[in-house]
């Protein structure tokens, strides 16, 4: 191919550093140009004549498929989620969109797990305040016994699952609300099904699992935080927009709930956000920067199946198997069949 005949790729907002994984995949089939961006218009420039995108948290809008141009063949998330992959507006362009939803599962379950224990049997206040000179077995509060506690999914899918795997060691009972499985389904798991009020006033711990969508977004309202036990813990490894932040603060400031432990939050940077600012340095709060997907493991698989994707789309015309989300557009031109 021409330098000119070859197809750009374009990482619009990339999540890692330089990109020689990506490389190793393209080698010279492809030309990547790599974010972030200055800016709309430094950003629409980029994206130019692309063949393909690469985004991260960069939504997907018409504007920016209109700046790619007519020859764009396919858009990926470099991630789970799928919240600003608009798959609809992919799907009637008729171009392939692709996520990569299960490159981080092992990660998010351990996090999640980790997250729980390290509440429940106080960790964080007894680090610190043995670090800080006090020996005291109480201090924090006593423990709960986990064996005598039911925990609480929002969400059944690959994460939700290997989340309740380990629950199950724990606790007695866990339960799951999820309308897109069956009650046999949840058995085979080890899992109750439930409506999600009942979930939230029976749990001790509930746990968000559920993609962010029009229907969940601030699914955890002032209404829903109101129907969980006073001592219960909120746990979200998902999506920051899950929860209303507003709500949370008020609930955990005001002892509606025992506490949180949070992963996720909108905005990314919990310090830019008011209601949480006003709970990062509460006793019965515990929070991470959004890494509970990351192990030096999932980066590299991250990175090579977006990578082989991409290619796989460019010179198929077929999309990856797994993580494809714009059915409508099953099959592409190759880019060798560009006019």
């Amino acid at each position: 191919m021409t330098a000119a005949a070859t197809p750009a790729v374009v990482y619009t907002d990339p999540a890692w550093g330089a990109p020689t994984v990506e490389e190793a995949v393209y080698g010279d089939a492809v030309r990547a140009r790599i974010g972030p961006f200055r800016g709309p218009a430094a950003l629409h420039e980029a994206v130019a004549g692309a063949a393909a995108l690469i985004v991260y948290r960069c939504p997907v809008t018409p504007e920016l498929l209109d700046a790619a141009g007519p020859q764009l063949r396919v858009v990926a998330r470099q991630g789970v989620g799928t919240d600003n992959l608009n798959a609809a507006l992919l799907g009637e362009r008729g171009i392939v969109g692709f996520n990569v939803p299960d490159y981080c599962v092992d990660e998010v379950a351990a996090h999640t797990l980790a997250m729980v224990l390290a509440w429940e049997r106080r960790l964080v206040p007894q680090h610190t305040g043995l670090t800080g000179g006090r020996f005291d077995i109480h201090h924090g509060g006593a423990p709960r016994r986990l064996g005598t506690r039911t925990a609480g999914i929002i969400g059944l899918g690959r994460i939700g699952r290997a989340v309740a795997a380990r629950l199950r060691l724990f606790y007695q009972r866990v339960l799951a609300a999820d309308p897109f499985v069956h009650a046999d389904q949840m058995l085979g798991y080890g899992v109750r099904k439930t409506e999600l009020p009942e979930l939230l006033a029976e749990s001790d711990v509930v746990l968000l699992h559920c993609p962010l969508d029009p229907d969940t977004r601030g699914l955890i309202d002032a209404d829903a935080l109101g129907r969980m036990r006073p001592d219960a813990l909120l746990v979200n490894t998902a999506r920051g927009g899950l929860v209303d932040a507003e709500a949370l603060a008020h609930a955990l400031t005001t002892g509606v709930i025992g506490g949180a432990a949070l992963d996720v939050f909108v905005p990314e940077d919990p310090h830019r956000s008011d209601p949480y600012r006003r709970v990062l340095g509460l006793p019965n709060v515990l929070v991470s920067s959004h890494r509970a997907f990351y192990s030096a493991e999932s980066e590299l698989s991250s990175r090579q199946r977006v990578a082989e994707g991409v290619r796989q789309v460019l010179d198929t015309g077929r999309p990856p198997v797994t993580g494809h989300v714009a059915p409508s557009a099953a099959v592409v031109q190759p880019w060798a069949a560009t006019p």
